[in-house]
């Protein structure tokens, strides 16, 4: 073992006598292990001879079962004899207690962490609901996802992946509703993965997709376990890794990257107005730039007269076409968002405000651009951070520019052109073999009711049908909100 594990100032060997006559040691990384609880539960009850058994002479192997069954005080171990295992496990954190003359160990659990404590995620904030996050230690996680589904059918499988990091990945589903084909494919698309070191739920993301090469992702990923909580009690499988404060949900469609919480703690009527809001702010992202280009390059007819020449004279001076024009702002506009991100946070609130107020100013006085324009790459923005995903946004943002330049070289047709390439897309790309735009196509009356806009939570008594779960129904038919004015005075007492 010593020469397998070469020089390492972290890990102790600590040799003692059990029971004042057999010779024994235990070895563990001081960096992984919580030392006071070795001294409490392992090292002091061997080295105290007992009162009871001072002639004690047993053989080794007996005294292993004897020591594990009557004396140590951990409740996590099991007995090992290879030297690879042995020191797999030591660097997961466990304690090895070696006896002289046995051919066997005991490997005792006494890892532990440094964590962080539970937050409100940082990309995922609503305005009504939990304001507990994933952190990067999978237990804890793992607790915070079972106090929301104390059911025994919720069922978690661990394994560990990565051949240098060993890092352990947990997949999580609900027995009796998902889809068992689901699971097995889950499964299956990470037995194959062979590679150094996990360190992060991305590297599984980049993995188990279908088509790494579309800008749209096919996996889900929440910080938030009430979101994975209710992902799982639709029939979707949640997959969770050691040192990864998110989750990956599969298989994932195309409108669930626009919705979040908020959608379904405030009342249907608010949710699906925010919903849609939502959705047109993502229109606007996507194709406001581009019909403005192809609007003022080929099509100047289109807008009113007042306003064309109210656009004319903004513009007079500018010595860039409009498409060039746009593209000059998007560009600094992504430039300055990714230098706001990678700023300490103080700082970078104060260059976002700041920033696009003295450059968008001072871009205009001197000719470089028209009002028009900074009004609409502003809209355009202003939209982009409407998008609840993260990676959602990023897939419409990288859109924007084909658009733009499709805009600028066709007009209106070049618009059609793009867009039609974009649903054609979106048409022929799935997730775990759910078509990407379901329940839309194909068309599924139960999954509209959750879509483009929220139905009331009685209408949805059934699972969305693309994810074929084993149990279908949710809500009985009698659980409808009930009607009755209990405190209406009656007319006698009127």
């Amino acid at each position: 073992m010593h020469a397998r594990i070469g020089e390492n100032g972290d890990v102790i060997n600590r040799e003692f006598l059990i029971f004042g006559k057999y010779r024994g040691a235990i070895v563990y990384l001081s960096s992984l292990v919580d030392e006071p609880s070795i001294y409490r539960d392992i090292l002091k009850p061997l080295m105290l001879t007992p009162s009871h058994d001072k002639d004690l002479d047993v053989p080794c192997q007996e005294l292993i079962d004897m020591i594990w069954c009557e004396y140590l005080h951990v409740s996590k171990g099991k007995n090992i004899s290879e030297v690879s295992l042995i020191l797999e496990s030591l660097f997961q954190g466990n304690t090895l207690f070696v006896v002289e003359g046995s051919s066997e160990a005991i490997l005792l659990d006494t890892r532990t962490i440094q964590k962080r404590g539970i937050q409100e995620p940082q990309t995922e904030q609503v305005i009504r609901g939990s304001r507990e996050g994933y952190i990067e230690v999978l237990e804890t996680n793992l607790n915070l996802l079972r106090a929301r589904l104390q059911t025994p059918d919720l069922r978690i499988t661990i394994k560990p992946i990565g051949q240098k990091t060993k890092s352990k990945v947990a997949v999580c589903y609900l027995n009796g509703i998902t889809n068992p084909e689901l699971i097995d494919e889950a499964n299956k698309r990470l037995s194959k993965i062979n590679t150094d070191g996990i360190l992060d739920a991305g590297y599984i993301e980049q993995f188990i997709e279908d088509y790494p090469y579309s800008p749209f992702p096919q996996v889900q990923n929440t910080e938030r376990p009430d979101k994975t909580a209710a992902s799982l009690l639709e029939g979707r499988v949640a997959i969770l890794v050691d040192g990864s404060p998110f989750a990956l949900i599969i298989p994932a469609v195309f409108n669930q990257f626009y919705q979040t919480l908020d959608d379904y703690t405030e009342r249907f009527i608010i949710g699906s107005l925010i919903r849609t809001i939502r959705l047109v702010a993502l229109l606007f992202s996507l194709f406001i730039p581009a019909l403005y280009v192809s609007i003022i390059s080929f099509n100047p007819e289109l807008i009113p007269t007042e306003f064309a020449v109210a656009v004319a004279s903004g513009r007079a001076g500018v010595p860039y076409p409009a498409v060039v024009e746009i593209l000059i702002m998007e560009v600094s506009m992504e430039v300055l968002r990714e230098a706001t991100l990678r700023l300490p946070q103080l700082i970078g609130g104060a260059l976002s405000i700041v920033g696009v107020l003295v450059i968008g100013d001072a871009a205009v006085s001197a000719g470089f651009v028209s009002p028009i324009t900074v009004v609409v790459v502003a809209l355009t923005t202003i939209g982009s951070f409407a998008t609840p995903a993260y990676n959602a946004a990023i897939a419409v943002r990288m859109l924007r520019f084909p658009m733009i330049i499709l805009a600028g070289m066709f007009g209106i047709y070049g618009m059609v052109i793009g867009m039609l390439f974009i649903v054609n897309h979106v048409l022929n790309i799935d997730s775990f073999g759910v078509p990407y735009l379901s329940p839309f196509v194909p068309g599924n009356k139960q999954g509209l009711k959750d879509s483009l806009m929220r139905a009331p939570l009685w209408w949805m008594s059934h699972r969305p049908s693309h994810l074929h779960t084993l149990d279908n129904t949710r809500l009985s038919d009698n659980d409808q909100p009930s009607t009755d004015s209990v405190l209406q005075p009656t007319r006698e007492e009127r």
